[in-house]
């Protein structure tokens, strides 16, 4: 019983910092209350890498 609301409570913190990202740092704005978690969250999704703009799928 403890397994399962340590994995579920796990699943819900990645949840809401998908859902934290989704909201502020991927549409450009701040976090209104910690801008330092916004600031990290871009710089990894920076590193991360990616395909360019200018190349689309055939």
């Amino acid at each position: 019983m403890l397994a399962i609301i340590v994995i579920m409570s796990l699943i819900l913190a990645l949840c809401a910092a998908v859902v934290t990202y989704v909201a502020f740092p991927h549409r450009g704005a701040q976090l209104p209350l910690v801008p330092q978690l916004g600031d990290a969250m871009r710089k990894g999704v920076d590193s991360l890498p990616t395909l360019e703009d200018s190349q689309t799928r055939n």
